[in-house]
């Protein structure tokens, strides 16, 4: 059968979109506008009703976005929205130590004019971009957003699936998409189980004001107990906290009111930037490892944290999401204008093949350097010190640090590339 005759065989076909998109936080927008953009039908299943998270104030929960991110977001329209409010990101420190004691003497110090593109990164808040992919979704034909709904339900046929959601209404699609988080249960009901392992520690996650100026500089501070990441927000004087301690530390510390929870950060902080003072609410996350065994199913795709979810050690979770977006987006499109059937198995495996293993990768190599700094041990620190100082100290492998780390390394889909598909 030649292509025409299978492209006349799948738009007779009665489906309400091409794909559904369970999950509507952040991969599934940008999911849905890079579909769309190319042709396809799209419609998105949001749990939380839209006004309720586009009327949300600050609270202090940003994104680092890498540079081969602003390149996607660039490309499906959403940069435009935010550019005025992002923090680029000049410089990023990492060094290890002891609460109160200072960092110890050898440590990395990234600066984006080592590299040609810029800014490493650029941060973020949450309530910035959803509302921007909400305003670029209004935009685009072929895009539909239906919030306050839930994936109740799912059947798979030989031509397509149909998701019940928690309304009673039924809609079918060529393919759906998980979107939907580590709890996915897109993958659930598909039967793809998961690996991974808990660290042990919880993600305090707040913003702060200081007296100093940020300048664009990312701290990264290794403690036994957890990394502390000081990320710059717009303005110079605010940063957002994403606090590792143990579980049993930061249950504890959550417990106590703002004053006390500000005596136990000040040691852990330090005083380069002057004073501070808590700038938005107070978040925990348990933190661990997740893969999905599979990455896809008949009829099923998943993406981001559906798919791995990563320690946020080095901010990558959604970068990570966004690599899955621009590849699977890229399968799809291709293979519709090849006139494939877009939910054949040949199809979905090559974003298998494209993702799961650069994902896997990422996920394991955050979890060793979880393990090697979560720790008091001498011997380890010693170790680890002086693999800081030998990376710092030589120009050709501190380079290629930052270009990972803007991520720029690696087999990009071409939306991340700043190309169109």
């Amino acid at each position: 059968m030649d292509n025409r005759a299978k492209t006349a065989i799948f738009a007779t076909m009665e489906h309400d979109a091409d794909i559904l998109i369970a999950g509507g936080g952040l991969n599934g927008p940008a999911l849905a506008l890079a579909l769309a953009q190319g042709g396809l039908k799209v419609t998105v299943i949001d749990a939380r009703p839209a006004p309720a998270r586009a009327e949300a104030g600050f609270d202090g929960r940003a994104y680092a976005l890498a540079i081969a991110s602003r390149r996607l977001l660039t490309m499906i329209g959403v940069w435009p929205h935010v550019a005025d409010l992002v923090q680029p990101i000049v410089k990023i420190k990492a060094s290890d130590g002891l609460a109160g004691q200072g960092a110890a003497p050898f440590f990395l110090n990234f600066d984006s004019a080592e590299i040609e593109e810029g800014p490493m990164g650029f941060m973020l808040e949450d309530r910035h971009l959803y509302r921007a992919f909400l305003t670029q979704m209004a935009d685009v034909p072929g895009l539909t957003l239906l919030s306050g709904e839930t994936v109740v339900d799912q059947a798979v046929g030989p031509r397509g699936v149909t998701v019940t959601l928690a309304s009673g209404r039924q809609i079918s699609g060529r393919i759906l998409v998980g979107c939907d988080g580590r709890g996915s249960g897109v993958a659930s009901r598909a039967g793809i189980t998961r690996v991974g392992w808990a660290y042990g520690q919880t993600a305090l996650v707040t913003a702060v004001h200081h007296q100093g100026d940020h300048q664009g500089c990312a701290q990264q501070f290794f403690m036994p107990s957890g990394p502390l990441a000081i990320l710059p927000l717009r303005g110079g004087h605010h940063s957002s906290i994403v606090w590792s301690e143990t579980d049993a530390n930061a249950a504890a510390i959550q417990a106590l009111d703002d004053e006390a929870y500000l005596a136990a950060l000040r040691p852990r902080f330090g005083d380069f930037l002057g004073d501070i003072e808590l700038a938005g609410d107070r978040f925990t996350y348990p933190l661990s490892l997740s893969l999905a065994q599979s990455f896809v199913a008949p009829r099923l795709a998943l993406v981001g944290d559906a798919a791995h979810g990563v320690h946020p050690i080095a901010g990558q979770g959604l970068n990570l999401g966004l690599r899955d977006v621009g590849a699977l987006a890229q399968v799809l499109i291709e293979a519709t204008r090849r006139g494939e059937d877009i939910g054949a198995p040949d199809v979905l495996d090559r974003y298998q093949v494209w993702r799961r293993f650069d994902s896997t990768v990422l996920a394991l190599g955050m979890d060793t350097v979880n393990r090697l700094f979560s720790n008091d041990n001498p011997i380890l620190r010693a170790g680890r010190d002086l693999g800081l100082g030998l990376v710092n100290a030589i120009p050709g492998l501190r380079r290629g640090f930052i270009r990972q780390a803007a991520g720029l390394t690696g087999d990009l889909p071409r939306l991340l590339a700043g190309q169109p598909i």
